[in-house]
């Protein structure tokens, strides 16, 4: 189902998750969490692996992640707009995510030829302005990480400090 519309996408088939890796991994380098998807070593090492449903999971997680991360400085003033601009600019997205999701793939593809935000269907939070938006996807993606980061030493790189062994 489509967050924003309330439709399936055409082209989606149900319970296929696609992997989120865009080619850029710094797993193989020894990063415990890939800068590149920002999913953790053992995630990219046995994605195949994984059934729909925990790759699900996975997915679920960096989504609600990087749209938390961007809500710190934006905001979708008009989701229609914004789909269409996805569209029309022919920016690859996953329509199953958040409209905040699909606003930082048009930042990846596009910031810096931006000049008009009205038109894209959002806007900028004021404290946050003076910057670009190259430099706020920059802002954004560097928090992804380091979100993703303190999860995985929270829960996993860390000894449970309430278990009784």
């Amino acid at each position: 189902m489509d967050k924003v519309s309330g439709t399936k996408p055409s082209g989606v088939t149900a319970g296929r998750v696609r992997t989120p890796c865009i080619g850029v991994c710094s797993t193989g380098i020894g990063d415990a969490v890939c800068r590149g998807c920002k999913r953790f070593s053992h995630e990219v090492i046995d994605w195949n692996a994984y059934t729909e449903a925990e790759k699900a999971i996975v997915d679920q997680r960096l989504a609600n992640f990087l749209s938390t991360c961007m809500q710190n400085k934006f905001t979708v003033t008009d989701s229609g707009l914004l789909r269409w601009q996805l569209e029309t600019q022919q920016v690859r997205f996953n329509p199953m995510h958040d409209q905040y999701c699909g606003l930082f793939a048009l930042l990846k593809a596009g910031a810096s030829q931006i000049n008009d935000t009205d038109a894209f269907g959002f806007s900028v939070h004021p404290p946050w302005r003076a910057h670009s938006l190259r430099e706020l996807f920059e802002m954004v993606d560097y928090e992804f990480w380091s979100l993703s980061d303190a999860h995985h030493e929270r829960y996993l790189a860390t000894a449970d400090l309430f278990s009784e062994s």
